[in-house]
């Protein structure tokens, strides 16, 4: 079994998404996501992107990503919002509570556990 995987999302069919009904504040958001790596004990790898939009978010699980394009900007509830635009990171822990609001269309790639 080879150890390593480069993956064009060409090769990919995305998933498509969109915030739950009560979920939504603003907008009408729409989700593609490639989920590229699945292995066992919840850990899931991919590419996700979204047009603009707002919604509440909470986090059971432990998410880092990169932001490859887009502007978003992401609020914990009681804290400051964070401006995030391509190249930049961010870690979002288990108990993550607040609001996404995609600016321009966000596209980052992800790793997250369960």
């Amino acid at each position: 079994m080879v150890k390593m995987q480069k993956f064009d999302l060409s090769a990919f069919e995305p998933e498509l998404g969109e915030p739950a009904v009560d979920r939504l504040i603003a907008g009408t958001p729409r989700f593609r996501t490639w989920n590229v790596e699945e292995a066992d004990g919840g850990l899931y790898a991919g590419v996700w992107e979204s047009t603009p939009g707002k919604w509440r978010i909470v986090y059971d699980e432990w998410e880092y990503f990169h932001i490859l394009s887009g502007y978003s900007v992401v609020t914990e509830d009681g804290g400051a919002a964070v401006h995030l635009r391509a190249g930049d990171s961010m870690v979002i822990r288990p108990g993550f509570k607040g609001t996404w609001e995609v600016i321009e269309t966000t596209r980052k790639d992800y790793v997250i556990r369960l």
